[in-house]
């Protein structure tokens, strides 16, 4: 779960003692396996909880294709065409221009893209699962809060080389003046080294 730690509280085999709970930022669970947590909501926000196992990527998404972004597809199309009926080129912009697309979709399979949020459609939106952390919700209020609001200067934009659109640009520190003495600051970096002997 993106923006928490919790504490793992049930396992297949039941809920757990207070003293056998363990922390966590992410759990691994097999195929069939569950786990339950708990997390103070204290984090304000649109939080994804999703899963990495093989077993949801396969899918709608399963295959041993390399990552196509930024490849213009149009020869592989012409050639993958002639031997797979149907083929389509997927990812070249990423995968969120997938969530566009509206078709039909073979009865075992999941939606990999679907949905549109406050930024445009929802990337892995069959695969993950939204948590809505607000304020003054009360208790077991299930309502949709809508999308969060952002503080203002917190979202992320495209520059398009306007500076006037740019905030007050970082400064770097200015030099301290000549009659300032110098200050020596010794930095030594550490390279990781091998677990042998472990």
């Amino acid at each position: 779960m993106h923006g928490y730690h919790f504490e793992v509280t049930c396992t297949d085999g039941g809920w757990t003692r207070p003293e056998s709970r363990w922390p966590e930022v992410t759990i691994d669970c097999a195929v069939g396996q569950m786990r339950a947590y708990e997390f103070d909501a204290t984090n304000e926000g649109d939080w994804a909880i999703h899963c990495h196992k093989s077993h949801h990527t396969m899918n709608a998404m399963g295959h041993d294709l390399r990552t196509f972004i930024g490849v213009d597809q149009t020869e592989w199309k012409k050639r993958m065409s002639g031997m797979v009926k149907g083929y389509m080129p997927m990812g070249g912009a990423g995968m969120a221009d997938m969530g566009e697309m509206e078709m039909p979709l073979p009865d075992n399979t999941l939606p990999m893209m679907t949905g549109f949020a406050q930024f445009g459609p929802v990337e892995m939106g069959g695969m993950f699962s939204v948590v809505k952390v607000r304020e003054g919700l009360d208790r077991n209020d299930y309502k949709d809060p809508g999308w969060y609001k952002n503080p203002e200067g917190t979202v992320a934009y495209k520059w398009t080389g306007d500076p006037a659109k740019l905030a007050d640009p970082v400064r770097a520190p200015t030099a301290p003046a000549s009659n300032s003495p110098a200050t020596e600051i010794e930095v030594k970096a550490v390279k990781p080294s091998g677990h042998s002997g472990h």
